[in-house]
């Protein structure tokens, strides 16, 4: 049996047992138990002991199954293959794999017999795994068949197992969270190992190309980040300069001012902008904003490079403003009515309402909103690499060609690349920089939030 039957399989039993557990709840009830729980309690406690275990037993054989396997093809390898070395030994298993996948080439060759080993291997290992499946299935149905009874208190049993399922969820995701961090920073100090800190975070120059040969010459590599981190400011400062105006001033408007009837309309159109690919930005910045950028500004004199920060910038901007105007118009509206009522009882127009009352009680959500824009605009690609260009360019004018730290990334990254050199460990080092900076921007948001929030009844 494969994973996906399995899994149906446990969705079945799922269903099956919460109905044997109510009904059994109610035979009982019927009888004139007075029962402890409701009888979906007790449905929904024999239903979470009878597909917890199969579903971890499944997890850990869905993690531990190739590795055995693989073991098991490895001895049963010529021992001129085991005797070559790792990379051979690889090779070898994944010839194996292939041959077992295609019956017709099973015959040929001298992995022929690991291949055979292998099919019937499967073959015992899926039989195996169905049969402990269905195994737990069923015990599990017993036992709480067997432990449902008036007396039993079922709702706190379901409420524990749910309390640990959450418990669970939120301990992934810090491990998950810490896992990155560590993986990122792993790498990021066999960099620093090769390349001095002082010169990555205060360097002027960046030129990631490293000499592949002892003998080559111009390629020694220059690992300054100030253009990157330059860059990067510049081009996210021109996104948050179109975007959060003009979100902020859209969100006041259709939640203060507009009709209902323009409200229904211009709301799901400002957030089309959201489902639009970077990619098709990226185009519109390229060919588009950028030549009308520089046409204009020959027009008036200026150098202006074909592609520059500020046409990546503006479509950067017109991208972020339905995160800004969406999230913002939701902080608005949740303002209470009270409040509006109150301040256009003292006298106060609407225009004073709104900037007195409504925009201050909003702000904690606003700046929430805010900082989600300024970390879209600094974890942004597409645009930037078909917009801005890839050149490390110490400026702070906008129209000169740029890139930023997550293009470069992208860069050093691409293609069979060997993770021992500085070139691609420097990509680790930026992603720890960006975690780095992400963070105190999230530690600067929950101080103003913490400041500016505001307690109402």
């Amino acid at each position: 049996m494969n994973y996906s039957t399995l899994l149906i399989a446990i969705l079945i039993a799922l269903g099956g047992a919460y109905i044997l557990g109510r009904n059994r709840a109610r035979t009982l009830a019927s009888q004139g138990s007075r029962m402890h729980s409701l009888p979906t309690h007790y449905g929904t406690l024999m239903a979470l002991w009878t597909t917890l275990p199969p579903l971890l037993t499944l997890l850990l054989w869905a993690l531990i199954e190739p590795r055995v396997i693989d073991a098991l093809i490895v001895a049963q390898l010529p021992d001129a293959i085991r005797e070559a070395g790792s990379a051979e030994i690889n090779l070898a298993v994944s010839k194996v794999h292939n041959l077992a996948r295609d019956g017709a080439l099973m015959a040929q060759g001298e992995l022929s017999a690991a291949a055979a080993h292998l099919t019937a291997l499967e073959s015992r290992i899926s039989l195996l795994k169905g049969g402990v499946i269905l195994a737990l299935i069923l015990l599990g149905v017993a036992l709480t068949w067997r432990r449902i009874e008036a007396e039993m208190r079922a709702r706190t049993e379901v409420e524990k197992i749910v309390r640990g399922l959450l418990f669970t969820s939120s301990a992934i995701a810090v491990l998950t969270t810490l896992g990155i961090l560590a993986s990122v920073l792993f790498e990021a100090i066999l960099f620093f190992q090769k390349v001095s800190v002082f010169e990555f975070l205060f360097g002027t120059s960046w030129s990631p190309q490293v000499a592949l040969r002892a003998d080559q010459s111009g390629s020694s590599g220059s690992f300054g980040a100030v253009p990157l981190f330059a860059g990067t400011l510049l081009i996210s400062a021109i996104a948050m300069f179109i975007a959060v105006p003009v979100g902020l001033m859209a969100a006041i408007y259709l939640s203060e001012y507009a009709s209902p009837q323009v409200r229904s309309l211009a709301k799901p159109a400002l957030e089309i902008l959201a489902g639009i690919p970077t990619v098709v930005y990226g185009f519109f910045a390229a060919l588009t904003v950028a030549p009308f950028i520089r046409g204009v500004g020959e027009s008036m004199g200026l150098d202006v490079s074909s592609e520059s920060a500020l046409a990546a910038g503006l479509v950067m901007g017109i991208m972020i403003i339905p995160f800004v105007s969406s999230l913002s118009d939701d902080v608005i509206n949740a303002v209470p009515q009270s409040l509006r009522d109150g301040s256009y009882g003292l006298g106060a127009t609407r225009s004073e309402t709104v900037r007195q009352v409504v925009i201050p009680a909003a702000l904690p959500g606003i700046v929430g909103a805010v900082m989600l824009a300024v970390s879209r605009a600094i974890g942004e690609t597409m645009i930037v690499a078909m917009a801005a260009g890839l050149a490390a360019n110490l400026t702070a004018n906008p129209l000169d060609s740029v890139t930023t730290v997550t293009v470069q990334i992208v860069t050093l990254l691409v293609g069979d690349q060997e993770f021992d050199s500085p070139k691609t460990l420097a990509a680790f080092a930026l992603g720890l920089v960006l975690f780095v900076v992400t963070l105190a921007l999230n530690f600067v948001a929950l101080k103003i939030v913490q400041k500016y929030r505001e307690q109402y009844d």
